[in-house]
């Protein structure tokens, strides 16, 4: 039988993510536990001691959970919020919400310690990167809850700065958008000089995952590692020459994740 690792956590909001982070707390051995949502598909996440229920009314009136953690979209907090603002004081409140500040978060839930924190989509395989920032009013033990939450999906890292989380989204947060991008991209191009679709799908996805691997296994620097595979004057040479021209990928990414950043902070209100 598995140990019970993780205390009692309300999870507001049972999407793709909230879901993804329910699943790794399962694994490391979760006590009864409630989620909020009110979509059909999310009755599915219920059992195993875990409690499906459509809103904050119907959570169950002697239920205290050590930690909140808010999964709803940005755009829904100021309706959402308020409503466990009374489980704030025993129980921190870990926003993974894009762009919401801590303080305007702490303002809704009545004042409550607010954990802000930014994971990523890899999270549904465990391979997630999370950086997180604690606000004013968190205890070292209400820390450490939050990241032994987090770190059930991946890596976790801690900034004092909660400014930086704007470029956190932007970077980490949308990463995997991009990183899909390239592979969809890879298997298009293939298409276009010949290659099979089926082939150029599979050429694509796994050169991109095997490509990933690598780096993660490897201490070099990326740049290294993409040194050693562009041999002097051949054909990874001739396509790096297109790609780091100066109105190519250098350029693009830096604006591309200055645009995200920007969007991030209009989220902050």
């Amino acid at each position: 039988m598995t140990s019970v690792n993780i205390p009692p956590i309300l999870l507001v909001g049972g999407g793709k993510m909230g879901a993804a982070m329910l699943a790794g707390w399962r694994e490391q051995g979760l006590a009864p536990s409630v989620v909020v949502d009110p979509a059909p598909a999310a009755t599915a996440l219920g059992g195993s001691g875990v409690t499906v229920v459509s809103g904050a009314e119907a959570i169950p009136a002697d239920f205290r959970p050590q930690a909140v953690v808010l999964a709803v979209k940005p755009q829904n907090a100021e309706a959402a919020l308020p409503l466990y603002a009374r489980f704030g004081g025993p129980a921190v409140m870990l926003s993974i919400m894009a762009g919401r500040a801590i303080a305007g978060m702490r303002a809704l839930l009545g004042g409550a310690a607010v954990v802000r924190a930014m994971p990523n989509t890899p999270a549904a395989v465990r391979q997630g990167i999370t950086v997180a920032c604690a606000g004013s009013g968190v205890s070292e033990d209400q820390r450490g809850l939050c990241d032994t939450l987090l770190r059930a999906i991946g890596t976790v890292a801690w900034v004092q700065d909660e400014g930086l989380l704007d470029a956190v989204t932007a970077v980490s947060g949308g990463g995997p958008a991009y990183v899909f991008l390239l592979a969809e991209l890879l298997e298009r191009a293939a298409i276009e000089q010949g290659i099979p679709p089926a082939l150029a799908r599979q050429l694509g996805r796994q050169t991109v995952a095997g490509s990933g691997a690598l780096l993660a296994a490897s201490a070099q620097d990326a740049a290294e590692l993409r040194r050693a595979v562009t041999s002097p004057k051949g054909t990874t040479e001739r396509a790096l020459a297109v790609l780091m021209a100066e109105d190519a990928w250098p350029r693009l990414v830096s604006e591309a994740i200055a645009a995200a950043t920007a969007r991030s902070r209009e989220l902050a209100g």
